[in-house]
């Protein structure tokens, strides 16, 4: 299986790898700094560099049965590489580190926001989350104040692991209904903010290393979606 740098660094930006297989279908690698897509979080896009100068452009990122699958954006150019040969995966930075920033508010919202939410979605502009809530008692205003003090405070945002009978144990921590914790590799990833006094919970996604690197949030709107859910979507303001 793919080592899976972005588990324990977030802001690696590009890796050397080997190549374990290539198909239409994807790339194979035997590490990778590329996030595939889960938990509400789309699959990293870059390039791989080939030894001989060539580059060969990754659209998508996705989890296989063998590994991560970095998913050309021309199906064809996977014929260029062989099992054995040497690239280097370089992340389209810019996009990733907008998946972290939101990514991260989306936790500051969870935090914010009573009720357990039953979907979510991070995009590089804008996120949301649904929450099983049966009315709204703040408005868009209220709700952005509180959010960019948060941001404003700039608490750290760190990873620990716990095993799977802590986690089995501690339910409480799973906020997410739509997306069960990735147990049965024996730990879980928690995602701590201030220390845990703003947010616990479990998570395998990428974040930023302090909630001021955010930037200033808006709320872009509040939808029912449901008896009891509530859409909340919001976006970057700068």
């Amino acid at each position: 299986m793919t080592e899976e740098l972005f588990r324990t660094d977030s802001y690696l930006k590009d890796c050397t790898a080997i190549v374990v297989s290539a198909g239409p279908e994807g790339i194979v690698l035997d590490r990778t700094v590329f996030y595939p897509m889960g938990g509400g979080q789309p699959g990293d896009s870059g390039e791989l560099r080939l030894a001989d100068g060539r580059t060969l452009r990754i659209a998508d990122t996705r989890k296989g049965e063998t590994g991560i699958l970095h998913v050309p954006e021309e199906p064809e150019a996977a014929s260029a590489l062989a099992p054995g040969d040497a690239v280097t995966a370089v992340l389209d930075w810019e996009r990733r580190h907008r998946h972290m920033r939101m990514h991260t508010a989306l936790h500051l919202m969870c935090a914010s926001v009573p009720g357990d939410v039953t979907g979510g979605q991070v995009a590089a502009d804008k996120g949301r989350l649904d929450f099983d809530l049966p009315e709204v008692t703040f408005t868009k205003e209220e709700l952005a104040e509180k959010l960019n003090a948060l941001i404003a405070a700039d608490h750290p945002v760190s990873a620990r692991w716990i095993t799977d009978a802590e986690m089995a144990a501690q339910p409480e921590l799973v906020r997410t209904l739509s997306v069960k914790p990735p147990m049965g590799a024996g730990t879980v990833r928690l995602i701590s903010v201030a220390g845990d006094a703003v947010d616990l919970q479990p998570c395998g996604g990428t974040h930023v290393a302090r909630t001021g690197e955010i930037g200033k949030l808006a709320v872009a709107k509040i939808e029912n979606k449901g008896k009891q859910n509530r859409r909340i979507t919001i976006a970057f303001a700068e």
